[in-house]
């Protein structure tokens, strides 16, 4: 529904310092569904400031007509690319560092489901598309969940049709697939589980060849043992794991920080640090082995914004130049 790009906000003094902007796409900018998921976006940010979500800083309407979101940027990479990397490479992600990764990411998924509107009343928010796509990971080892784009506060009016199934179809919950329930924290609990499942596998756990295959498998939830796939393992972890992957909610844990906990006394017993440090020095090595630069340095030259025709706006606007990571088989 919209497109994020890179830019630099400028200050008195020669103050410079990136930030995202999320743009609306042109083609849907009339959509008053798309555009109620946008100003919802805008409303949950708003109110979510932790460590552990990407913080929003500014939201407005251009002088085309088209909203926007000026949100933080995460400098390192997002968890698909940072599992994808250690893949390439024929090894398996380190089981320490995707709990530690999966401890800060739950804390940000805490924040969401506590969340209070501004007068102290209860307004949580459900992420419904918690994807490896939506977990970065900084250079400076600060774990962010990003685009809460589907989320929505519980004293808000649904703004999308109830049919839709919000969230990518090989990561929703199997009682959201299948009945079309209501949000919950356990349905983002699955969506955690299938995310560290995945990174600790090294494959993906519910890809059919279609949308409609893998919705399938979701219902089926037939959950391979992450042990058969990794031995080294510790069991305390392929419990929090699979205990996350229940097809029942009512199995899962209770709460995001509950499953924080439950992966932080695993942890524990880790002779090798899983703070910022190793986690800040793992971002560096994925980004050299995907051969992407080893900082987002600014562009040479900083050219104003002009006005461009519509024809050229909508290309300009709807354009995605990211890079694309082939994935390779995991190697034994």
């Amino acid at each position: 529904m919209a497109v994020v790009w890179r830019a630099i906000t400028r200050g008195a003094h020669g103050f410079v310092r990136a930030v995202a902007v999320k743009r609306i796409k042109a083609s849907l900018s009339h959509n008053q569904e798309f555009v109620q998921m946008f100003v919802e976006e805008a409303r949950v940010g708003a109110t979510l400031d932790h460590p552990n979500v990407v913080q929003l800083h500014d939201f407005g309407i251009d002088e085309w007509g088209s909203h926007f979101l000026v949100m933080e940027w995460v400098e390192g990479v997002d968890l698909r690319r940072w599992s994808s990397s250690y893949r390439d490479a024929g090894w398996h992600a380190p089981w320490h560092l995707t709990a530690a990764i999966g401890i800060e990411a739950l804390r940000g998924l805490h924040a969401a489901h506590t969340r209070t509107d501004p007068f102290g009343q209860a307004a949580p928010a459900f992420h419904r598309d918690v994807t490896p796509g939506n977990v970065l990971i900084g250079l400076n080892g600060i774990v962010k969940l990003a685009d809460f784009g589907l989320a929505r506060a519980m004293d808000r009016a649904k703004v999308t049709r109830p049919e839709m199934v919000k969230g990518k179809v090989a990561y929703v919950a199997p009682e959201v697939a299948e009945h079309g329930a209501e949000p919950t924290a356990q349905s983002d609990l699955f969506m955690v589980g299938i995310v560290l499942w995945e990174v600790l596998a090294g494959r993906r756990l519910f890809k059919g060849d279609n949308d409609l295959e893998s919705l399938k498998l979701v219902m089926q939830c037939d959950v391979p043992d992450l042990s058969e796939t990794r031995p080294d393992l510790p069991s305390d972890l392929v419990r929090a794991v699979h205990r996350a992957l229940e097809r029942d909610p009512g199995r899962r844990f209770g709460s995001a920080q509950q499953m924080a906990r439950a992966l932080a006394r695993v942890l524990r017993r880790v002779a090798e640090p899983t703070d910022a440090e190793p986690l800040g020095q793992s971002v560096a090595t994925a980004r050299e082995r995907l051969g992407l630069p080893p900082r987002d340095l600014p562009p040479r030259k900083l050219a104003p914004l002009k006005r461009a025709t519509s024809a050229q706006r909508l290309e300009a606007m709807d354009s995605e130049d990211s890079l694309e990571i082939p994935l390779v088989e995991t190697r034994d």
